[in-house]
């Protein structure tokens, strides 16, 4: 299986840098079985029944990217010198794991100062990595960090613009909960309030999950091989809870259906151990590529990915590869809009689309 097979041209100007506003107003191409229909986030309602089960990741970002100055005295007197740092994940000690930018020109024990009240000392250099022991902790350092940190967007739109105050509220779900993450669950950001409203009013439930999607997840592969790639692990938890209500959902007939990657490889990975959804937390690195059998996910609704990219991967295992090459080559003819900030997928394989409900689709 070639990393190649998981290729598509992708116009630049297909790349959303902006969501669509309001959040359902985005488009939404649903794939059942072999068909593929035009329609809208606002619709989603029409190809889901009562009874079936959305799973929601409830993971928070942190406005991850700072920019500080460290301060070096010399012979030459003092010198600042600017510093980019980037948030990947909390240690158990209470020091941070960052991508810092230029990493060779700060020393170990040396202090980087984000703003008047927040600053940090590098504790050491790992792996290109540094870790980072920042002078507040619990709720006083979430407050500073609110205030000094930007968004940290994907690289491709950071590319195109620098993150600003409003992504603190585009790139964010409204049922964000649990601070964490250093990207958002993506396709979850097409909800409003308003939508999750009149799905619940259609008999449609809700289970929230949590996995703290971390950087890793934009790098890219390197393997031609792709069944010898290594995912970055992430940290993830089902509670009790939402694992009873899915089983619940799986004996009634109904249909478990993640909002997002994040959240469906969550739940397959809670499935490992017995083929059945059960309270977990821990480390996950699963990954999902053609021949993979999904436990727990009947459906998948998605953004479109990167060409080459794991997700890519990930879908094609759940649709089949001639399928998905079908659905993206109809994507970028019908113009949808691509990435973080692009329009969504719902994605039924042809094993699951007889179990639709009578909303159906045309």
């Amino acid at each position: 299986m070639k990393l190649s097979d998981f290729d598509f041209d992708l116009p630049e100007a297909l790349i959303a840098t902006r969501p669509a506003r309001p959040r359902r107003a985005a488009r939404l191409l649903v794939a059942e079985g072999e068909g593929i229909t035009d329609a809208g986030v606002a619709d989603l309602g029409r190809w889901l029944r009562p009874g079936d089960r959305l799973v929601l990741n409830d993971t928070r970002v942190i406005p991850a990217r700072l920019s500080g100055l460290r301060h070096r005295s010399g012979a030459q007197g003092d010198t600042a010198a600017k510093i980019e740092v980037t948030l990947l994940e909390p240690g158990a000690d209470g020091s941070w794991g960052a991508l810092i930018k230029p990493l060779k020109k700060v020393s170990e024990g040396e202090e980087i100062v984000f703003s008047e009240r927040l600053s940090a000392v590098l504790l050491a250099k790992e792996e290109g990595q540094g870790r980072l022991r920042f002078n507040l902790v619990g709720d006083d350092f979430d407050a500073a960090l609110a205030e000094a940190g930007a968004m940290p967007l994907p690289p491709y739109i950071a590319a195109r613009r620098p993150a600003d105050e409003q992504d603190k509220v585009d790139y964010q779900t409204v049922w964000a909960r649990a601070p964490g993450a250093v990207a958002a669950p993506t396709a979850s950001l097409h909800f409003d309030e308003a939508l999750l409203a009149e799905l619940a009013a259609l008999g449609v439930g809700f289970s929230h999950v949590t996995l703290h999607v971390g950087a890793g997840t934009f790098l890219p592969v390197k393997v031609e091989d792709v069944t010898t790639h290594r995912m970055h692990a992430e940290w993830g938890e089902v509670s009790a809870k939402a694992a009873a209500e899915m089983a619940a959902t799986r004996a009634a007939g109904g249909r478990i259906i993640p909002v997002g990657t994040t959240a469906l490889r969550l739940i397959e990975t809670a499935a490992r151990a017995t083929g059945e959804i059960a309270a977990w937390s821990g480390d996950t690195d699963i990954f999902i590529y053609p021949g993979f059998e999904f436990r727990v996910a009947d459906a998948l609704m998605t953004n479109f990915h990167l060409p080459k990219s794991t997700l890519m991967m990930l879908v094609s295992a759940l649709m089949g590869q001639d399928t998905i090459r079908r659905i993206y080559a109809h994507a970028v003819a019908a113009r949808y809009r691509f990435f973080s900030y692009g329009d969504a997928s719902l994605l039924i394989p042809a094993a699951k689309a007889d179990r639709r409900g009578a909303q159906g689709t045309e």
